[in-house]
This record gives structure tokens, sequence and C-alpha cells, in this order.
């Protein structure tokens, strides 16, 4: 059997005791082994005369010739690590049942006992239909979003990871020998199809429950009309993420593309938002249901409603015939990954792994940026200032020109914070602080994008050695920049939706920034992951759910004291809409960012001392 490189049998190795290129030492011919061409006591292999040693005839350093039929091992490799694997298949199978047990589990206690109670009462003479008609508008825009962002998370995962991803160990070892790739790398590709339906499955079984209690659909024809979009949308994500995977091209298009497709995901949010309150387009709906297969699937869930659209079968049989073909040319091109974008991906997906299972969220998701090639720099520059207070300021600023994509997603956060708002000022109740609470979580996910300046440092404080302030000190430096932008933005949605006629209350966007900065800084000042907490005994926290709860809590505690703070009030101003109202909640905002920072700087104070012997600023 050749080597794993690919070259030719040493000639020890030979059968007959011949080198490797078939010579025989002394019948008069010149000696080509390496090792007798030099005297091995007094030089080393290498040290051989080049230019006479018909070694050098060959070309040593080239690449291996391709593997011939010949040297065909597949079957056999395969056979004998299924051999191998024998004693431990049981123990997988067991694994394997429970996973599954416990899901299911879930999805019933969940799931189908909710859903069953809900079909009992309607049964009973309980009437959800009051939602049917804002739900049927909202279907377009909301499906085709969905549907969209299914292909766009999938395409992301295939920059860093991919659908191809065998274990290491097959990478490193199985693939290097004579073996054809495809009977090795086609089950993986077949099994994250699997895992990808399973979620569209889980959806379409919700679909039809809602639309069975809101518009009085069918079951049987509902469930059938909703597994077109939910399980051919994930197949075709899997087969999309192949092509990024295997292709440069295919990756550099999709990072170009990203940002667009992102946008139009959340335009297409607005639109769904914007019908189910009574301001939908219809002949948008339908552009946007014939536009690809986000909008084919939102045809095959309302077939069986009464807002069908005329062309149901037609946009079935698309989705379905696109979905068979990808899957078969992604099939075939799943043995094509090369072996060196395979130990790549397998790289990135291992420090990922490594970096979850530390509990470091941050520097996972910092992998991942850095895997995908996501996040582009540009060269942007600005003139230096003359007054020293101003340089912090200034490399804040220019850290985030040259980022765009942060700034991007602080734009683009905004949108979906406004829309949320609208709906707060005629809603009531438990509606009107969902309502609140969910456009204050996206404003601060919103302007935590401007906070990267602040959490580069606190990942390793040493790097303000060249600051006079003391690192508390710059943390409170660091929340200037963000609060700036931050009320732009806001009085720049605040007077878009004045203009729309929102009225004043959309002037408290502003109102709220200082806070959410304040919360955001919180949260870059924490340090350290305290894995302790996680590991606490069971009578300190109630048990493991208990630990997981206390880590979250220190994790996201900054939004997790911040944005409660601020939705009754904020809930209040915006229902009522008073001048009065709008000052009162403006002042308790700053005095919540007040508070705040005191925390963020209290907890700045400590992240010195625990990054190691030494003061840092």
């Amino acid at each position: 059997m050749s080597a794993t490189d690919g070259t030719a049998v040493a000639a020890e190795d030979a059968p007959d005791g011949t080198p490797a290129d078939g010579t025989r030492v002394g019948d008069g011919s010149v000696d080509t082994s390496p090792v007798d061409a030099a005297p091995v006591d007094e030089s080393p292999v290498d040290a051989a005369p080049v230019d006479e040693s018909p070694v050098d005839a060959a070309p040593v350093d080239e690449s291996p010739e391709e593997w011939s039929d010949d040297d065909d091992w597949t079957d056999e490799a395969l056979a004998l690590l299924r051999a191998l694997r024998t004693p431990h298949r049981l123990n997988r199978a067991r694994q394997v049942a429970y996973a599954l047990y416990c899901t299911v589990l879930v999805l019933i206690v969940w799931g189908g006992v909710p859903s069953l109670g809900l079909f009992l009462q309607a049964a009973m003479g309980a009437d959800y239909t009051g939602h049917g008609p804002a739900l049927l508008a909202a279907a377009p825009g909301g499906i085709a979003a969905v549907g969209l962002a299914v292909l766009l998370l999938a395409v992301r995962d295939g920059l860093w990871r991919g659908p191809v991803m065998p274990p290491r160990a097959t990478i490193d070892w199985l693939l290097v020998h004579p073996v054809r790739p495809g009977p090795v790398l086609r089950p993986w590709f077949r099994l994250s199809c699997g895992l990808a339906v399973f979620p569209g499955i889980v959806a379409a079984a919700g679909a039809m429950v809602v639309l069975g209690l809101t518009v009085r659909a069918g079951l049987p024809a509902t469930l059938g009309w909703c597994l077109l979009g939910g399980t051919c949308l994930p197949l075709l994500g899997v087969c999309a993420a192949l092509s990024v995977q295997r292709s440069e091209r295919a990756a550099r298009l999709a990072r170009r593309l990203t940002p667009y497709a992102t946008v139009l995901v959340l335009a297409l949010a607005a639109q769904s938002a914007l019908a189910a309150t009574g301001h939908s387009v219809h002949w948008l709906d339908r552009v946007v249901l014939w536009s690809g297969p986000w909008g084919w699937a939102g045809i095959a869930a309302l077939a069986p409603t009464p807002a069908a659209v005329p062309g149901a079968w037609a946009a079935g049989a698309l989705l379905v015939v696109s979905t068979v073909g990808c899957l078969v040319r992604a099939d075939r091109a799943a043995a094509t990954v090369s072996l060196t974008l395979l130990r790549e991906r397998a790289r990135n997906a291992a420090s990922v792994l490594a970096a979850l299972r530390t509990v470091e969220l941050r520097a996972a998701r910092l992998a991942v940026n850095a895997a995908s090639g996501g996040d582009r720099r540009l060269k942007v520059r600005l003139p230096a200032p003359r007054r020293a207070w101003l340089v912090v300021y200034w490399r804040d600023t220019l850290a985030l020109l040259r980022s765009p994509a942060r700034l991007g997603r602080a734009v683009l956060l905004t949108v979906p914070a406004m829309l949320c708002a609208v709906p707060a000022h005629t809603a009531r109740g438990s509606l009107l602080l969902a309502a609140t609470g969910l456009a204050l979580s996206f404003g601060y996910l919103a302007v935590a994008q401007l906070l990267e300046p602040a959490r580069i440092d606190t990942d390793d404080v040493r790097r303000a050695f060249w600051t006079p302030y003391p690192f508390a000190g710059l943390m409170l430096r660091h929340a200037v920049v963000p609060t700036v932008l931050g009320l732009l933005l806001g009085a720049a949605g605040s007077a878009v939706a004045v203009l729309c006629g929102a009225g004043p209350a959309a002037w408290l966007a502003p109102a709220a920034v200082p806070a959410l900065v304040a919360a955001g800084l919180v949260n870059a000042c924490r340090g350290a992951a305290r894995r302790d907490l996680l590991y606490r005994p069971a009578r300190a926290t109630g048990g493991g759910g208990g630990n997981i709860a206390a880590f979250a809590a220190w994790y996201a505690a900054g939004p997790a004291v911040g944005v409660p703070l601020l939705v009754l009030p904020f809930s209040a101003a915006l229902h009522s809409g008073t001048a009065d109202s709008l000052l009162r909640t403006a002042a308790f905002g700053a005095v919540v960012a007040a508070g705040l920072l005191h925390w963020a700087r209290a907890r700045a104070a400590k992240l010195p001392a625990q990054a190691g012997p030494g003061r840092v600023g």
C-alpha cells in the first residue's frame, strides 16, 4: 500500500529487496539510495553530492501524483472503520435515542399539550379568529422575511464552518489515504440536511396550529402546504452554504451581499408590521410573494386560507423542483470540497467550540467573525486633535469609522426599535409593556454596536497603558462617542416618525439613549467569565437551573437592570404622549443613566487588579 503522502514505497519495504526506483544495488548500476550515498558516520543524509546522485532526477519536493484506481482502498478502509466502531455503536445509539426522547418530550410538553388545550377551548366556544385578518395581512412580508433570514444564516454559516464538517480524525487521517472522498463526505452533508429540516418541520406544525385557530383552516391541508416551505427553505440554505464553503468566489459574493440581504430582511419585517396594523400594499405583497423561494413558501402557506394567492400549485412546484435540483447538484459537489478547506473549517469550528465550552461567548463571536471575514476595515484618516483630552474621543470615532459594519448594524437596529414603539401608543396592559420592552431592547442592541472600543480595552487592560487616566475614568470617556452617535440616531428616527404622523411621543427615543449606553458600558466592564457561578452547590442557587440563571444575570447585568427600569415610565409616556410625561421620563432616564455609569465605573476599577499584578492607568 502507498504511503500517506503519495510517494513510492521505501526500499526496505519492497518485497524483492530492491530500492523504490527498481535499481538493484551491486549489479553495476548507480546506487540511488540516499542513505548510502553519503557516509553515515561523517555527514548527514542530505550531504550527498546533489549534481551526481540520480535521486535528484526525480522531483522530490513536487506534489505527489493523483491516486490511481489501483490505489483505491475506500471499501477496505470504511469496512475497517465499521468493524472498529462496532463496540461503540450501541452507546452512540443510546445517546442519540436519549437526545431524541428529550427533544420530543420538550415539544410535547411545551407545544403539543398547550395546542391541544387551545383546540379544546375553541371546540367549547372560544373564539380566536379576531386575530385572523391581521395575521393574514402580515403573512406575505413576515414569511418572506423569515425565509430570507434562514437562507442568510445558512450562507453565513458556510463562511466559517459549512455543512460538510467531518471530525478532525477523518480529515487528518482518513482523507489523506487513497480513499474516494465521496463516500466519506456525503454522509455529513446528508446529516446536515436532516438536522436543518427538523426545525422547519416544527415551524410548520406551529403554523398549522396558528392558522387552524385563527382562520379555521383545515389542519391536514395546512400542515401539508406549510411543510413545503418548512422543508424546502432549510434544504436550499444547506445547498447555498455548501456552495459558499467550497468556492472562494461564492464566499466573496456572500460577504458582499450580506448587508443588502440584511436590509431586505428588515424591510420585509417592517412591511409585515405595517400590514398587521392595517397599512398593507397589495401589489407589493404580490411582488414579494413571487420574488423567490422565500416568497413561494408564503404562497404555499396561504393556500388553505381565505387569503390564498392564485398560482399556489405553481409556486409549490417551483419550490420543490428547485430544491430537488439543488440537492442533486450539492450532493455531487459535496465530494469536491478540498482537504485544505476542510482543515481550515475544522480549526475554525474547534476554536468556536473551545470558546463555548469555557463560556467565553465574546471570544466565540470574535472567532466566528474572524473566520467568516465579515468585518471589513476601511482606511479612514482623521486629523489628529491638538488637545490631549480629545485623543480618546478621536480614537473611538476613528475606530467606528474604520468598521462600517458596526455603524450599519446600529442604524439597522434603530429601525425595529422605532417600529416596536408604534403600537405602544394605542396598546394597553401587557401588550403595552411588551412593545415598550421590545423597543428598548432593540435600542440597547443598536447602541451596543457603538461600544466596541470600550470592549476592546476591557479584553486586555494592558492596551490602556498609553492613557494618563485611571482605567475607570477611561471607561467613562468611552461612553461619550456612543452617546453622541446614539442621540443623533434617535433624533433622526424621531424626526422621521413625526413626519409620518407618530406624534410628540416619538421624541422619547433620544431620551433613552444615555441609559442604554450606560447599560452597555456595565456589560463591557464585566471582566473575565464567572464560570464559578455555573458550578456552585445546589443549596446556594437552587440547582442547575439556578446556576444558569445566576450566570445569565451576571453576563447581561446592564440591560437586565436598565431595560426593566425604563419600561414602566416609557410605556406610560408613550401611551399618554403629553409634554409633562415626556419631560418626567427624560429626567428619570438621566437618573438611571447616572446610576448605571456609577456601577460601570466601580466594575471597571476592579479590572486591572483582576488582570494581574500591577496597576494599569
